[in-house]
C-alpha cells in the first residue's frame, strides 16, 4: 500500500511540474493586462470608459485630417477609437508594457497602421504637430502641460478627462455617464497694438488678453471706442465696434502678426478690413 501511495504522489508532483508555467512566465501572464490603479510615472492607470471615449472625440469634432496625439495613452483606448474614425493617432506612454499591449490591440483592430504608440515621458516628447491632444491626467500636471499647449498652432483642440486647466476657461464642457470632459481651442496669440486700416482709413487697435477672452479698443485720431462682444476662437476673432454711425461687426483671421477680415455696417455693408502687429 505504502509503495502505491509514494507511486501516486510522484505523479501528482510530475504532473503539477509539467502544467504550472515556470515564474516568468506566470510574470508575462500578469503584466499581459493592465489593472486599475497600475502605477506609472505621473498617475496610476484608470480607463475612460468608452462612451466618454467617444463623446470626447465628437467633442473635438475629429476628422480624417486631423492628427490626435494622446498623452498617457495606457491601453491605447482613445488613439485606436479615434483611428476607427480614420484619423490618424499617436499614444505617448510611459510604461513600456502598456505600450506593448496598446499595439496588440491596435493590430487585432486592423488599425495598427493608423494607431501608433510609442514609450516616452510626455513631458519630454514632442507634439507639436498634433490637430487634436488628448488627455486624463492631473490637475497639476495640465498646469504643467499648460504653456506648451499655448505655444502650439491656433485653433488646436484639448480635450481632458476630469481635469481642467485652472483659470483657462474651458469652451465646452459636457457631463455623460462615466464622467466629464473638457475642450479648449488654443487660442491666436493677440495682445498688443495693431495697425488697423479700412480702405484709405488707418486707426489704431489695441487688443488685451485672457487666454480666449479679449478687450480692447479701437483709436481713430484722438478718440478711442471701446470693443464689445470680442471674442477668439482658435486664429478666428471677432468684435464690434459702436460709433455715432451705428454699430459695426468685424470679424477676422488671425495668421501671426496680420489679421485680415471683413466688416458688416448697420446698414449692411460689407468692407474688408486688415491689421498689422506694431
Amino acid at each position: 500500500m505504502r509503495r502505491y501511495l509514494l507511486v501516486f504522489t510522484a505523479i501528482l508532483a510530475l504532473l503539477s511540474l509539467v502544467s504550472a508555467p515556470p515564474a516568468s512566465a506566470v510574470q508575462e501572464i500578469q503584466k499581459a493586462e493592465p489593472y486599475i490603479g497600475q502605477p506609472g510615472k505621473d498617475v496610476i492607470w484608470v480607463p475612460t470608459p468608452m462612451n466618454l471615449v467617444e463623446a470626447m472625440l465628437d467633442m473635438a469634432q475629429v476628422t480624417r485630417s486631423d492628427y490626435l496625439v494622446d498623452l498617457g495613452s495606457g491601453d491605447g483606448r482613445i488613439p485606436i477609437a479615434a483611428a476607427k474614425r480614420g484619423l490618424r493617432a499617436l499614444g505617448v506612454e510611459y510604461n513600456p508594457d502598456m505600450v506593448g499591449i496598446a499595439r496588440e490591440k491596435a493590430r487585432k483592430e486592423g488599425v495598427a497602421d493608423r494607431a501608433t504608440f510609442q514609450e516616452g515621458d510626455i513631458f519630454e516628447t514632442d507634439f507639436s504637430r498634433a490637430t487634436v491632444v488628448t488627455m486624463y491626467l492631473l490637475s497639476d500636471l495640465n498646469l504643467r502641460l499648460r504653456p506648451t499647449i499655448l505655444d502650439m498652432k491656433p485653433g488646436t483642440r484639448v480635450v481632458s478627462h476630469s481635469f481642467s486647466m485652472a483659470d483657462w476657461e474651458e469652451d465646452e464642457r459636457i457631463d455623460v455617464e462615466g464622467g466629464t470632459a473638457y475642450l479648449w481651442i488654443v487660442p491666436a496669440k493677440v495682445e498688443g497694438v495693431w495697425i488697423w486700416k479700412e480702405g484709405l482709413d488707418e486707426a489704431v487697435l489695441t487688443l488685451r488678453q485672457d487666454f480666449q477672452k479679449i478687450e480692447g479698443g479701437l483709436k481713430i485720431g484722438d478718440r478711442e471706442r471701446q470693443l464689445s462682444n470680442a471674442f477668439l476662437e482658435g486664429d478666428k476673432i471677432r468684435f464690434e465696434v459702436n460709433s455715432p454711425a451705428g454699430n459695426r461687426r468685424f470679424s477676422g483671421m488671425v495668421s501671426g502678426k496680420t489679421i485680415k477680415g471683413t466688416s458688416t455696417g448697420s446698414g449692411g455693408k460689407i468692407a474688408p478690413w486688415s491689421a498689422t502687429s506694431r
